[in-house]
């Protein structure tokens, strides 16, 4: 059985675009979970998502704990061995309260890619493929949401091109989710049911399709 790790913010998690209960689409719903229901049983894929969690950063209005590297190498840690880890972060970085270029973004990115060399979660310790999936742009409408992403609309048509040029730098591979998917228009900036459907599906076609493994 190989293992993969899906670490990521509310577009892991599963936040809903719209109102449902517990505000979280249910487990065969959310992309992960479409990841796992099309790899089958030789595959264990765990989900890793938290709402509002940064690359990098403590949030000084929603917490410490939204800082993805604090809880990243622990992750790592607990659920080793791992054969892949994919990365999804970055939208909660465009947040005005960070203050951060996309560039900034995408080396926080590299950061947790650090993090995963440094203690090789992977069989025999060894380094388990990485992934990095750069999050798809957000909509100008954010139904209320503008003043918190106050110019983050052009900073997330460039996540892409950044993320993918960090991934290249650290040997990893790179998806871009705004190639398959847009944000929802209910709220501008999480995913629909079907945009979890897509999204799901096309990492399910670059697990079974691409070469991945030639590079551990």
């Amino acid at each position: 059985m190989k293992t993969v790790l899906c670490y990521g913010d509310s577009n892991t998690w599963g936040q809903t675009a719209a109102d449902r209960p517990d505000d979280r689409y249910g487990p065969h719903e959310r992309w992960p979970g479409v990841l796992r229901d099309l790899l089958g049983s030789e595959w264990l894929v765990i989900e890793e998502g938290l709402s509002g969690r940064t690359t990098v950063s403590d949030d000084p209005v929603e917490g410490h704990e939204k800082n993805g590297r604090t809880y990243f190498k622990p992750c790592l840690q607990s659920h080793k061995p791992l054969d892949l880890v994919i990365v999804m972060l970055g939208t909660n970085d465009l947040k005005v309260r960070f203050n951060k270029p996309a560039s900034e973004i995408a080396m926080g990115v590299g950061a947790l890619i650090l993090d995963i060399k440094a203690l090789a979660p992977g069989h025999g310790g060894g380094l388990p493929s990485i992934l990095v999936i750069s999050p798809p742009p957000i909509r100008r409408d954010l139904k209320g949401w503008e003043s918190v992403f106050d110019g983050a609309y052009e900073k997330s048509h460039l996540l892409a091109t950044e993320f993918e040029r960090i991934a290249d730098a650290h040997g990893a591979y790179f998806l871009d989710a705004g190639s398959v998917v847009t944000s929802s228009e209910a709220d501008g900036f999480h995913l629909d049911i079907p945009a979890h459907k897509k999204l799901g599906q096309a990492v399910a076609d670059w697990v079974t399709n691409s070469d991945w493994p030639a590079r551990t």
